[in-house]
């Protein structure tokens, strides 16, 4: 049967969000350097297996492989003609997978740049390369919009805009990525704070906003940036997508090191925070997101 509108539920429950795309399809062979939206086109059946995996775990909402497919990041790969076909294709294979099981939402990320003055970019020709990637995750079935690993509200702003006028009612979610500054204060890379964030997505319109890859923040950073955030969201929900724990340095390489009991271990005293959204980011597996889904339901 059809799933009623993500509208209809958003923010009325707990909703498990899944957890890194980019993780698993490095796992699936992807080099680094390689355009890994490509595999929306080239490799679809590994790209609807990720999503597979992560209903399987029991995530409410699954994220598009889109995150680099802007215009401005696909032309760094010489794929720029091909925006419509990348997303649509990718808000095809997370419907398909998603069946009536889960939501899909349209992953939307960074262009790349700046915004004048500190870019080149106007409003305008931003506003128009977000057109373009949304009308095609909207074209492919996408329920909702997630617009991820943001640091500058106007460039969120703008995309949140674009997501309104083309969807309608539809979620539009914004998460933005933290650092601890050296003051101490949580704080984006663009120098602003948790509660300046949020009073500017809300003004904004979204329906959720939160975090996402906090740069080196251990779980019980991203429970402190929790309690923060929905302080000052009030009404409008909130999400929180933390990493695996902080990356650490081994033999092989970077890696994060969370176990999937560890990362179960935050969901009670998220939602006793009052977080409505609940995800993995960078390190994140099929695995994590099952302990964690099963923490929510519990």
């Amino acid at each position: 049967m059809a799933r009623e509108p993500l509208q209809n539920v958003f923010g009325k429950r707990v909703l498990v969000c899944d957890g890194a795309m980019g993780t698993q399809l490095f796992l699936r062979g992807l080099k680094p350097g390689v355009c890994g939206e490509l595999w929306n086109i080239e490799r679809p059946a590994d790209v609807r297996a990720i999503h597979a995996a992560y209903v399987a775990a029991g995530c409410d909402l699954i994220t598009t492989n889109t995150f680099g497919a802007t215009s401005t990041m696909l032309s760094r790969h010489g794929l720029d003609k091909r925006v419509a076909e990348i997303n649509e294709a990718g808000a095809k294979m997370a419907r398909e997978a998603a069946g009536d099981k889960a939501w899909v939402l349209g992953d939307v990320g960074p262009f790349g740049d700046f915004l004048e003055p500190a870019g080149e970019m106007t409003v305008p020709e931003l506003t128009e390369i977000f057109q373009e990637q949304i009308k095609g995750l909207r074209a492919g079935g996408a329920d909702g919009i997630i617009i991820e690993t943001m640091a500058d509200p106007a460039e969120a702003i703008v995309a949140t805009d674009v997501a309104r006028a083309i969807g309608g009612d539809w979620p539009v979610i914004a998460t933005f990525s933290f650092a601890i500054s050296a003051d101490g204060v949580f704080r984006t890379m663009m120098g602003l704070t948790p509660e300046q964030i949020v009073k500017a997505m809300v003004a904004a319109g979204v329906s959720a906003v939160g975090t996402n890859c906090g740069t080196g923040m251990s779980l019980a950073d991203y429970l402190a940036l929790a309690k923060e955030l929905v302080a000052a969201a009030g009404n409008t929900p909130v999400i929180i997508q933390p990493n695996a724990g902080a990356p650490q340095q081994t033999e092989s390489g970077i890696r994060y090191l969370a176990t999937p009991a560890d990362m179960a271990d935050i969901v009670p005293t998220l939602m006793a925070s009052g977080v409505k959204v609940i995800g993995g980011c960078c390190g994140t597996t099929p695995e994590h997101l099952k302990a964690m889904a099963a923490a929510v339901k519990a």
